[in-house]
């Protein structure tokens, strides 16, 4: 009887929860914690998870894996991928030569969420890129980035305080999946010193700061793969994360309606 109720039990959960199973990406890093524990860490700032979750998802990390062909077995398993914020890329991707102030790359990292990206799409799974994500995102159909913003746009206000975020306005373009989801013009939390300089095959810049830097690009044929310069996760605002909620649970076309 025990038994009985205990698969029963199993069953009903399963029928019950159906919510989508959301991949994110992970640092890789050395990292401290505990009494003296000092050691190479995937890790993850927590506001990330509390994201995917508080807007209906299951999260689970995705750390570097050293073979990234594995990255189309784990992508079949995920019902949506955020590409989390992080590292500065590594410019040879891009074919340039690291700014003075370009920060140390990962490679593991960044071949790793390229392979991701790249089976995501490949599979029509649904694709949020956050801050760094973005940047990834423009690099892999082949765009270039500015190694530091402050010598494009002449201030820091997009990274005044490092380790702190700071908000500023973006406004969306009317018309994108992006200005659909997050209309007209909001404050954002931001912290970067890196942005898209020119845009990779596919993509449009969906909206803007009012120095005219890039905030948000997505795919001109109309998946649900997109990408914001800001920290929506630092921030209330759930819009984006409900819609790559629907988007993976099938509920909402392209559009996110």
């Amino acid at each position: 009887m025990t038994v009985h109720t205990t698969v029963h039990e199993e069953r009903t959960r399963t029928l019950e929860d159906r919510r989508p199973l959301i991949g994110v990406s992970t640092y890789l890093t050395r990292a401290r914690w505990g009494v003296a524990w000092d050691l190479p860490a995937a890790l993850l700032p927590a506001a990330y998870a509390r994201y995917v979750q508080e807007a209906g998802g299951l999260a689970v990390l995705l750390p570097p894996d050293e073979d990234p062909a594995s990255a189309a077995a784990v992508v079949r398993r995920l019902d949506g991928l955020v590409l989390a914020g992080g590292e500065d890329l590594d410019p040879a991707l891009y074919g340039q030569e690291p700014h003075a102030r370009a920060g140390a790359p990962v490679p593991e990292r960044d071949r790793w969420e390229l392979a991701l990206l790249g089976a995501a799409l490949e599979q029509g799974v649904p694709v949020l890129g956050i801050c760094r994500g973005m940047q990834l995102m423009n690099v892999h159909t082949g765009g270039t980035l500015c190694q530091h913003l402050p010598d494009a746009v002449g201030h820091d206000a997009h990274n005044p305080v490092a380790g702190s975020f700071t908000d500023h306005a973006v406004k969306t373009v009317p018309g994108t999946l992006t200005g659909h989801l997050v209309p007209g013009s909001l404050d954002v939390a931001t912290h970067h010193h890196q942005c898209v300089d020119r845009l990779g095959a596919g993509l449009v810049a969906t909206a803007h700061a009012e120095d005219g830097t890039v905030e948000a690009l997505e795919y001109a044929d109309g998946r649900f793969a997109l990408g914001v310069q800001w920290h929506p996760e630092a921030r209330d605002d759930l819009r984006l994360a409900e819609a790559l909620v629907r988007a993976a649970t099938g509920t909402a076309g392209p559009s996110g309606g």
